[in-house]
């Protein structure tokens, strides 16, 4: 595998920009202000944190990555607008069938290719998430790896799940060298005491399972639904000796992480 490298810029909440070489690829876009309420028949969520960066100022877009499109920590009004703009919409088959247009519904493990400019191509799987407990999944949901072809390396961004066999065997599968996960331990009323996303010892569960990744949390703040802060996770990672793999980027500034090959 030969050196590469990604540039991540953190929105917020579950919201970055992905640039893997020629592609731009935009994660579960999140762009209504702070102070915004969300009224559900079943809860009511509520958005603390602006975006950190605007939706004009995004640029153009290869791809959204839609993990779902029915909760609207996901997928906000501001978000929902500008789906739109991107060359495609990669989500679930059921948010496709609900999106129409520019929307395309992927089943667990199937792959769609995207070709770039320079001509390369970018691979985007869909894989298994669980958003919350079995008996109690929040979903349908999925999570993504990302690659380019032949580069040996992969990219993969959670979505809204929990630690369960499914993400393993994504570990299993791909040489992921960067992980995107969503921490928070976020809950919701009617699903009780249990978590909808990864809490910060899953996270550590996962930084183990993909053990040559360098591991970014996100949608860990923003919404008042998490129960988990960073603190939280950095304290999980502290104990496990594992603080080292984190990467924190900044709100709203590119953050480009290396890797090598294996063992180099």
């Amino acid at each position: 595998m030969t050196s590469g490298s990604v540039r991540i810029t953190y929105v917020g909440g579950p919201t970055a920009l992905i640039e893997l070489g020629a592609f731009r690829l935009l994660t579960d876009p999140t762009f209504d202000p702070a102070g915004e309420t969300y009224e559900l028949p079943a809860y009511t969520l509520r958005k603390t944190i602006d975006p950190a960066v605007a939706p004009g100022a995004i640029g153009p877009i290869d791809a959204v990555l839609l993990s779902h499109d029915h909760h609207f920590d996901n997928l906000d009004r501001a978000g929902r607008a500008m789906l739109g703009d991107a060359r495609t919409v990669f989500t679930t088959i059921s948010a496709a069938e609900r999106l129409g247009g520019n929307a395309i519904g992927l089943a667990q493990w199937s792959r769609h290719e995207l070709g770039g400019a320079d001509n390369s191509r970018l691979l985007v799987t869909a894989v298994p998430a669980r958003h919350g407990p079995a008996s109690g999944d929040r979903g349908p949901a999925i999570g993504f790896v990302i690659e380019i072809e032949n580069a040996r390396a992969a990219v993969y961004f959670s979505g809204d799940t929990v630690w369960f066999d499914g993400v393993f065997e994504v570990s299993r599968r791909f040489p992921v060298r960067v992980a995107l996960l969503a921490g928070g331990a976020a809950r919701v009323k009617v699903a009780g005491e249990a978590n909808l996303t990864f809490s910060a010892s899953e996270m550590v569960q996962a930084a183990r399972a993909f053990e040559s990744a360098v591991i970014v949390p996100m949608h860990y703040e923003g919404w008042e639904h998490f129960t988990e802060t960073r603190a939280d996770i950095e304290r999980a990672f502290d104990e496990a000796a594992l603080a080292s793999r984190l990467c924190w980027p900044a709100p709203g500034e590119p953050t480009t992480i290396t890797w090598t090959p294996a063992g180099g």
